[in-house]
């Protein structure tokens, strides 16, 4: 990581690059991007705070010839009966290969206020630190709860209980681990990371295990996904983005002025939906554990 931050240092950064398209262009400047510019910036804060895209293995198209993935479905009702299966429950799933879906867009806009352009240090810092970062939140929902997020890919199951929080999402790590996976992922909501945080070790000892942890606002309070990330999901990125100006939708902004848009393109794909869960919660926060009730397999849409 230390060599990443490094060599980033010495690139241009997306902001000063979109300023030097202004000095020569004015308000019809345009920058394309051979990168995903979400993916390219280092965060300056001393605490943490990573993107879901962090999560998933990146598949660059910009570079990689494939053209399909492979998927699993798990055994459906009337199947034969598969050797081991009842130990192994990976055993009687069904292979599949799918065609790589269409990526989706995801945008963001700024408001520049007046003339701040003039001033090449602060709108190349405008431009990185809240034109990039509103893009990685609009990133997230796109990755989390947009129409192809985690939290809307048929296959993946629920998982709830009247137990405690910390309980039930243990429970979808082992429930994991039982279909041969291993969760390595947790995407959390802050108000839910901090209440653990004063009550329990439980994150700590997650991290300490290897799991992921993403907190977002893009999860529900009381819900969390939990899943194999590393060998379970792929995110297809175009490799590819544009900073321009141009003319916000309607209700965008509570005035007029010049817009700055932000697009990047990319799609999730889960290859082992049974190794996925979204953890939800049906009792108080921290009630005496009881057993968590899977849906296993269940389709959400």
């Amino acid at each position: 990581m230390v060599e990443v931050v490094a060599e980033r240092k010495k690139e241009m950064s997306p902001g000063r690059m979109f300023v030097e398209a202004y000095a020569a262009r004015g308000l019809d400047a345009a920058v394309e991007y051979s990168v995903t510019i979400t993916d390219s910036l280092t965060s300056s804060r001393r605490k943490p705070r990573y993107p879901a895209r962090n999560m998933f293995r990146v598949v660059d198209l910009s570079t990689d010839a494939r053209r399909y993935y492979w998927h699993e479905s798990p055994p459906q009702p009337g199947d034969p009966k598969v050797n081991d299966a009842d130990l192994r429950r990976e055993a009687a799933s069904r292979f599949r290969k799918s065609p790589i879906p269409e990526l989706y867009p995801t945008t963001a806009w700024v408001q520049v206020p007046p003339d701040l352009w003039e001033d090449a240090e602060t709108f190349e810092s405008f431009i990185d630190y809240r034109l990039i970062v509103r893009l990685g939140t609009a990133e997230n929902h796109t990755l989390i709860r947009g129409k192809g997020g985690l939290l809307n890919i048929p296959g993946i199951a629920g998982m709830t209980s009247k137990g405690s929080f910390s309980s039930t999402i243990l429970a979808a790590c082992n429930e994991v681990e039982q279909m041969g996976g291993t969760a390595d992922g947790l995407v959390i909501n802050p108000v839910d990371y901090y209440k653990l945080l004063g009550y329990s070790s439980l994150l700590d000892d997650l991290e300490q295990n290897g799991v992921f942890v993403v907190r977002t606002r893009l999860v529900d309070p009381g819900t969390a996904i939990v899943g194999d990330f590393g060998h379970g999901a792929l995110l297809f990125d175009a490799g590819r983005s544009v900073i321009r100006f141009a003319e916000p939708p309607p209700g965008t902004f509570a005035e007029p002025g010049a817009a700055l848009m932000a697009e990047i393109y990319e799609r999730v794909v889960v290859n082992l939906p049974t190794n996925f869960f979204i953890v939800s919660l049906q009792g108080p926060a921290h009630a005496d554990d009881a057993p968590a009730e899977c849906g296993a397999h269940a389709a959400r849409s």
